[in-house]
């Protein structure tokens, strides 16, 4: 399952599949109950999530309205790295929408295997960027689409 999961995640996809065995060395499968918070706003981003199954809804809590879903995120989706990468506090809360299984990646145990197999870490890092770039061209086509929305 685990090799499956990372076989598939975007982040991990080029990796062959001795690299894929060491990164699952240092994972690990946690579960949570629908509605239970894998992480909140503002706590510090220690590791990195895989959804292996069900959904996680990744989402922020706005003053007098109340939360509002920014993504769902089914299987192989990846998130809570960019915290764990530039070691900030987490930007959005997610949480389990349903029962969900995720794979876990601590920082510490990240940090050194990227450190000390620097094909692995390049790898990472790369996709990495390219879907952290991905996001970024979402976010600006959605300001571009609100800024227009807003002129009418």
């Amino acid at each position: 399952m685990i090799a499956d999961l990372l076989r598939a995640s975007a982040l991990f996809a080029e990796l062959d599949d001795h690299q894929r065995s060491e990164i699952a060395k240092v994972s690990r499968l946690q579960h949570y109950q629908g509605g239970e918070f894998i992480f909140k706003e503002g706590e510090p981003g220690n590791r990195l999530f895989l959804v292996a199954d069900g959904e996680v809804r990744i989402s922020r809590n706005i003053p007098l309205a109340g939360e509002e879903a920014l993504a769902i995120l089914k299987r192989p989706a990846c998130f809570g790295e960019m915290a764990v990468f530039d070691r900030s506090e987490r930007s959005t809360d997610a949480i389990a929408n349903g029962r969900c299984t995720l794979l876990t990646i601590a920082r510490p145990d990240l940090e050194l295997l990227l450190e000390f197999n620097p094909e692995i870490g390049y790898a990472v890092l790369k996709a990495l960027v390219r879907q952290l770039s991905k996001r970024l061209r979402s976010a600006n086509d959605q300001m571009r689409s609100l800024l227009a929305m807003s002129m009418f």
